[in-house]
C-alpha cells in the first residue's frame, strides 16, 4: 500500500534521495550566495538587497501554513515537491529578468513561497523511506551540503557572480528537479483526515515552555543573534568581491566544508562542554568572524578573511544544531515537533527578517559615493563592526542569564544517540 513505509531502504531509494538532496541545495547555493553582488552591479541599494533577501524569511513565516494546511492533508509529498520546484524554477527565471527593486522583490517572493516549503517536504519524503532516520538521514543530508559546495565552485570558476546567470542556472535546476520528484517513492499526506489548527502549525503549544527561564533566555537569544547573522548570509559575497578576492563564491564554500567537519566532531565537544558552552562558543564565533572581516584585507591580512569563512562550521553547528538538540531535550515528547517549528519560526522567520532589514539599512548607510553620487564602494569596516558588536552583546547577555540545570552527561548521551 502507498501509506506503508518500507522496512529497509533500498540502494535505489538511497540514490534517489541523495540526488534529491544534492540538487535541492545546489540550486539554493547557486543563486542565494551571489545575488547581492549581482543586484549591486545593476544598481540596487543596500536596502533593496536586504529586502530581496528578506523574501526567504517571509516565506519561512508563511510556508508552515501551506505545508500544514494543504500539503500534509491532501497531497502526496513527492507530487507537491515536483509542482513547487517547477513553479519555483519559472518564477526564479522571471526574477532574473527583473531590473527594478519592487518588481524583483515581488517575483522573488513568489519563488521563495514555492521553495521554502520544499525544505520540510524533502525531509518528509526522506524520513518516510527510512527505518532508522537518526542513522540513515545524515549520510543522505550531507549530499545537500556537497551540492551547495559544488554550486559555489561552478559559479566561481565560471566568473559569473555579478550576472543573472546563477539565477538562471538555479531556475533550470529547479525545473529539472521538479520533474525528477515525480519519480520519487510515494509519500502520502501525513495528516489526511485530521484537523490541523493554526497553533499546531506555528508550534504555539510550545509557548508553555517559555515559563522555564533557561528556555526563554535561549529563545530570545536565538531571535536576537539571527539579526547580526543576516549580515553574513546577505553581504559576504559582495564584500569579498568588492575587496578584490578572486572566485569569492568558490572560496566561501570553505565554510560548508568546515560545517561538515564540525558536524562530525560535535559529539566529542558536546560530551565535554554541554549545551551552554556549545551555544556560547557558537555565538563567540559569529562575533569573531565579523571582527576578522572588519580588520582583514585582501593583501597581507587575507588570512583573516579565510579564517572568518572557515569559522562557519562552528558558527552554524555549535549554535543552530546545538539549539535544535537543546529544544529536543527540553520539550516533552508530545511537544517536540511543535517546539522545533516554533524555533524555526522565531529564527529563520522573524529573526532573519529583521536581520535582512537591518543589514540592508546599515550597508546602504555606509555607501561611498563619487562626485556624480554613484556608489563606488562601501565602508566595510564600519559595516562589519555593527553585527560584531550586536553578536557580542547577545553573547554576554546569554552567558549571564542562561542557566541550564541538565547535566552534561545527559546531553552527551542524547548527542551520541544521533
Amino acid at each position: 500500500m502507498e501509506g506503508d513505509p518500507p522496512m529497509a531502504m533500498s540502494k535505489t531509494v538511497r540514490a534517489q534521495l541523495s540526488v534529491l538532496m544534492f540538487f535541492q541545495f545546489f540550486g539554493w547555493g547557486a543563486w542565494t550566495v551571489t545575488m547581492g553582488t549581482y543586484l549591486g552591479r545593476i544598481g540596487f541599494q543596500g536596502i533593496d538587497i536586504g529586502n530581496a533577501y528578506s523574501t526567504t524569511a517571509w516565506a519561512a513565516i508563511i510556508s508552515p501554513f501551506f505545508v500544514g494546511m494543504v500539503a500534509d492533508r491532501f497531497f502526496s509529498a513527492q507530487k507537491v515537491l515536483g509542482v513547487l520546484h517547477i513553479l519555483g524554477g519559472v518564477t526564479l527565471f522571471l526574477a532574473s529578468r527583473m531590473q527594478t527593486p519592487a518588481a524583483f522583490f515581488w517575483v522573488l517572493l513568489l519563488h521563495a513561497l514555492c521553495f521554502m516549503p520544499t525544505l520540510a517536504l524533502i525531509n518528509a519524503v526522506s524520513f518516510h523511506q527510512m527505518e532508522d532516520p537518526s542513522r540513515e538521514f545524515p549520510g543522505i543530508r550531507v549530499l545537500g551540503t556537497i551540492g551547495w559546495i559544488v554550486a559555489g565552485w561552478v559559479i566561481g570558476l565560471l566568473r559569473i557572480e555579478p550576472t543573472a546567470i546563477p539565477l538562471r542556472i538555479a531556475a533550470a535546476n529547479a525545473v529539472l528537479l521538479g520533474l525528477f520528484c515525480f519519480t520519487l517513492p510515494p509519500t502520502p499526506p501525513r495528516s489526511a483526515g485530521r484537523r490541523v489548527a493554526v497553533r499546531d502549525i506555528l508550534g504555539l503549544d510550545a509557548l508553555g515552555l517559555m515559563k522555564d527561564r533557561a528556555f526563554a533566555v535561549f529563545v530570545v537569544s536565538s531571535l536576537l543573534i539571527c539579526i547580526p547573522l543576516a549580515f553574513y548570509y546577505n553581504f559576504t559575497n559582495p564584500f569579498l568581491n568588492e575587496s578584490g578576492m578572486v572566485n569569492a563564491a568558490g572560496k566561501m564554500t570553505f565554510g560548508q566544508m568546515s560545517e561538515i567537519f564540525f558536524m562530525l566532531v560535535m559529539p566529542f565537544f558536546f560530551a565535554r562542554l554541554g549545551v551552554k558552552w556549545m551555544l556560547i562558543i557558537g555565538m563567540a564565533a559569529w562575533t569573531a568572524r565579523y571582527f576578522l572581516f572588519a580588520y582583514g584585507d585582501n593583501g597581507a591580512l587575507v588570512w583573516m578573511f579565510y579564517l572568518g569563512i572557515l569559522l562557519h562550521g562552528i558558527c552554524y553547528d555549535f549554535f543552530f544544531v546545538t539549539g535544535q538538540i537543546y529544544v529536543d531535550q527540553k520539550a516533552p515528547p508530545a511537544l517536540r515537533s511543535s517546539a522545533q517549528g516554533f524555533l524555526a519560526f522565531v529564527t529563520l522567520g522573524v529573526g532573519m527578517l529583521i536581520g535582512a532589514k537591518v543589514s540592508g539599512w546599515v550597508v546602504q548607510h555606509h555607501q561611498l559615493m563619487d562626485g556624480a553620487q554613484a556608489v563606488i564602494s562601501h565602508d566595510w569596516r564600519r559595516i562589519w563592526l555593527v553585527p560584531a558588536v550586536m553578536a557580542g552583546v547577545v553573547l554576554v547577555l546569554f552567558g549571564a542569564l542562561f542557566n541550564e540545570r541538565r547535566k552534561g552527561a545527559q546531553q552527551a548521551t542524547a548527542m551520541e544517540a544521533r
